[in-house]
């Protein structure tokens, strides 16, 4: 390994992303400096809203610290929570980032987030010039999918008590970082059943 990539590795800013690259493929000392080029990084307040439905999703976010939340609006204005994304998730509408269409969800800040990203025309560019990219968002973008239809499952044959162990399963400690109103969004449940959940398992 490149004293490059160490000193990367090495910087907070990086370390996160370059290891969840690395899950996938394998980035060289000349790719992994173009990568971090392109980067951009931001830190967003609590609640801020990174996209808005029907918005054009103009870039895919990577958390660096923080979590987001990716939801819907019903037509009264109710909002259903779809996934969090905490530290080392990647949030993005798909549909709207890929074919550049307005977006049918909202990512918003749950906690002070920092995050970095890519815009759309920026990963475009770099799927030319690093063609691996494409199989690490492809396998991503598969792995998102497959957690979507967990989600879809488990809302139609699980109860609450046992969405709730999943969801305790799937994000370890977030719980003790969330408001318990996001959490019960997410599970399709009241506040205050979801309180009542929370008493059965003490």
């Amino acid at each position: 390994m490149s004293l490059y990539i160490l000193s990367l590795l090495k910087t907070k800013m990086y370390r996160l992303i370059l290891k969840n690259f690395s899950m996938h493929i394998v980035l060289d000392a000349a790719e992994t400096e173009l990568v971090v080029s392109r980067l951009q990084y931001k830190t967003v307040k609590k609640n801020t809203v990174l996209l808005d439905a029907g918005a054009i999703a103009k870039n895919i976010y990577f958390v660096k610290k923080g979590c987001l939340r990716i939801f819907n609006s019903d037509q009264e204005g109710l909002e259903h929570n779809i996934l969090f994304c905490p530290e080392n998730w990647w949030a993005v509408d798909i549909a709207s980032f890929s074919g550049q269409t307005p977006a049918f969800y909202s990512i918003a800040a749950l906690e002070d987030t920092e995050v970095l990203y890519f815009s759309y025309p920026t990963l475009e560019q770099l799927y030319i010039e690093i063609p691996k990219l494409e199989r690490f968002f492809r396998i991503l973008t598969q792995n998102g999918f497959y957690l979507y239809q967990l989600r879809v499952t488990s809302n139609l044959s699980k109860s609450a008590e046992e969405r709730y162990a999943l969801f305790q399963k799937q994000y370890p400690q977030l719980e003790l970082r969330i408001a318990q109103k996001q959490i019960a969004s997410y599970l399709g449940i009241t506040p205050v059943f979801l309180s009542m959940i929370r008493k059965r398992k003490t």
